[in-house]
């Protein structure tokens, strides 16, 4: 790292960029997926998530040290005793990019367009679950009140949207709505940067600085992004000076890169977890009669449980992934260390075949004559198809499926690795014709939304195990209403270990995510999670508001998790997330916030 008292030379020999472009100071990304809408009420794809929050802003952030609730449009709240009212003072003084005031009549707007039940509520309603009113009773004031105590107030990472631009779209045009520009005309947000150019499914976008932003200007003047078909060409557009950023790469660019003149690249923790999951029983959600063709045996949690042993985790981390990440044990990541249960040792699994083999012989699944294990009726369990994404990272999926089909023949049970591509396979899922699958997901800092996928109301929409366990219910729901962390907590440790031993998911692997900045260019960007987290894909848009060009490297040079600048010739080498221990907070969202900025899968929110 160059220190800061020679960072204003910095830029002198550095490779032409599309930061000199026209006197404009430009950071360019690179992607390798496109932006599905920029319509905040359509979007599931992780880079339209990205990029609603440079266009607009929410009523409460996260931290970047944690990704703990932070004031936003609210500066502060306030409940009542019974913890049915909560009241948000919101700034004064803000206003729209077309100059118009932004008030708290826009947020209630924007709320109550979710309460009212269209397609609104498919991304955002489980946030405003037992909402009753959403109200503005002056500029200055949000008020709602719930039917409940809400455990998860004041987490609401929504968008608000202008009501003076919305109100002209209906509930029935709202799923054709592009909220793209038009006539020259950039789209009217109130976030840090404004979008000028760019249409959902296209291969470029750009975003001009909003110069009027409530939390100042922006230290660089546009944010332009390029989709590639690939990660071998967006590496080489970083190493070529076309591009100032390269997200979501392999650990081995990461390491490929170390030594590289101008470039710095991370391995962050990544919000999310891998899993091998069960079909643990397939219905038809009106009728509750059972569809699809689960293997018997994997409706036996005993079967299930058994299987979780037969997994060498540390070897998935060593060769599936590259090194880069940590063996799975739980759906709540290490470092949400209120949330997360530990299994104790007698409970935890390791790979361990014999074990595998012992539970399975207690639960009925003797080896018969040929060596092949039966159902408890003796009749033969047949051939588990194993279903793997064909277009998961690094090969992922398929690979974990393929050493699970050797791990599991070792126990004498057949089975076939069938491939499908993601939008596929969420089609065979829901019609419940498979066995067992791998997919992940990502996890927001607050686990309901998560917690709420393996409920059994979620069975035909966010389920995708077709769990469904009274007990677990009950739990979810009181838990829901319990507003004392603490209390909580001892809640949703319960529901873990009954995930766990019931085991519709078997985690695999915590995995990371690998960036890369042209550190000759720029610097100043901070991680979430602080320390040990990513640079982009955050929750919010702190490094677009506040990284610099690497000429003004010195404002952040006393922050120590801030990125720094280098020498045009020089490497900023290689830095690692990857937890030890599970000390360090890890991003997780999110239910994007993910719900807030997660990234997801084409079909289902929060899916990796």
């Amino acid at each position: 790292m160059l220190l800061a008292s020679l960072a204003p030379a910095l830029s002198l020999g550095a490779p032409p960029s599309p930061a000199a472009a026209a006197d404009k100071v430009t950071f360019t990304v690179a992607l390798t997926n496109e932006v599905d809408s920029f319509n905040p009420f359509l979007g599931i794809e992780a880079e339209s998530f990205e990029m609603w929050a440079l266009m607009y802003d929410y009523m409460i952030t996260y931290s970047m040290d944690d990704m703990s609730p932070e004031p936003g449009l609210a500066k502060s709240w306030d409940t009542s005793e019974d913890g049915l009212t909560w009241t948000f003072h919101i700034r004064d003084g803000i206003n729209w990019s077309d100059g118009e005031p932004l008030t708290a009549q826009d947020i209630a707007y924007t709320y109550n367009r979710i309460l009212d039940g269209g397609p609104e509520s498919a991304t955002w309603g489980s946030y405003l679950k037992g909402v009753t009113s959403v109200t503005a009773p002056d500029d200055t004031t949000v008020v709602l009140k719930t039917a409940k105590p809400n455990a998860v107030l004041p987490l609401l990472p929504i968008p608000i949207i202008p009501e003076h631009i919305w109100k002209d779209v209906s509930e029935k045009d709202v799923k054709t709505y592009s909220n793209e520009p038009e006539d020259g005309q950039p789209v009217v947000g109130s976030g840090p940067f404004r979008l000028v150019e760019g249409k959902a499914g296209g291969d470029s976008y750009r975003f001009e600085a909003n110069p009027d932003y409530w939390q100042g200007t922006p230290h660089i003047d546009e944010v332009a992004y390029r989709v590639y078909k690939s990660e071998d060409p967006a590496i080489a557009a970083l190493k070529k000076g076309e591009v100032d950023f390269a997200e979501a790469i392999s650990p081995i660019q990461v390491k490929a890169l170390q030594g590289e003149p101008g470039i710095t690249a991370i391995n962050g923790n990544s919000p999310s977890f891998d899993e091998i999951a069960f079909n643990t029983g397939s219905v038809d959600v009106k009728t509750g009669k059972p569809i699809g063709d689960p293997n018997p045996a994997m409706l036996d949690p005993k079967f299930r449980y058994a299987l979780g042993f037969a997994i060498d985790r540390d070897k998935l981390i060593e060769t599936v992934y590259q090194g880069a990440g940590e063996p799975g044990t739980t759906i709540i990541p290490p470092a949400y260390s209120q949330w997360r249960w530990d299994p104790p040792e007698d409970v935890a699994f390791s790979f361990d075949l014999d074990r595998a083999g012992e539970l399975l012989d207690e639960a009925g699944y003797k080896l018969g004559s040929d060596g092949l294990r039966t159902q408890p009726d003796g009749s033969p369990i047949g051939t588990l198809r194993l279903a793997a994404r064909s277009d998961s990272d690094m090969d992922a999926s398929l690979n974990t499926m393929n050493y699970f089909k050797e791990w599991l023949g070792e126990l004498g049970i057949q089975a076939r690795v069938d491939t499908y591509e993601s939008s596929k396979l969420t089609d065979v899922i829901l019609d419940g014709t498979f066995d067992m699958f791998q997919w992940g997901w990502y996890v927001e800092p607050d686990p309901q939304s998560m917690l709420s996928y393996l409920t059994c109301d979620q069975r035909g929409n966010w389920s995708d195990s077709w769990y469904c366990n009274k007990k677990y219910d009950k739990l979810f729901d009181e838990q829901s209403i319990t507003v004392d962390r603490a209390k909580r907590a001892e809640i949703v440790k319960k529901m873990q270990e009954m995930l766990y031993v019931d085991a519709p998911y078997l985690v695999t692997a915590y995995s990371t995510i690998g960036e890369a900045v042209r550190s000759d260019r720029f610097a100043c960007l901070r991680p979430q999670p602080d320390p040990g987290g990513i640079w982009l894909f955050q929750y919010g848009a702190y490094n677009y508001i506040n990284m610099r060009p690497a000429s003004e490297a010195s404002e952040c040079a006393g922050d120590k998790s801030a990125s720094q600048a280098t020498a045009a010739g020089e490497s900023g080498g290689v830095s690692t997330g990857v937890l030890v221990g599970g000390g360090i907070v890890l991003l997780a969202l999110l239910g994007a916030g993910g719900v807030a900025m997660m990234r997801r899968r084409s079909t289902t929110d929060d899916r990796e």
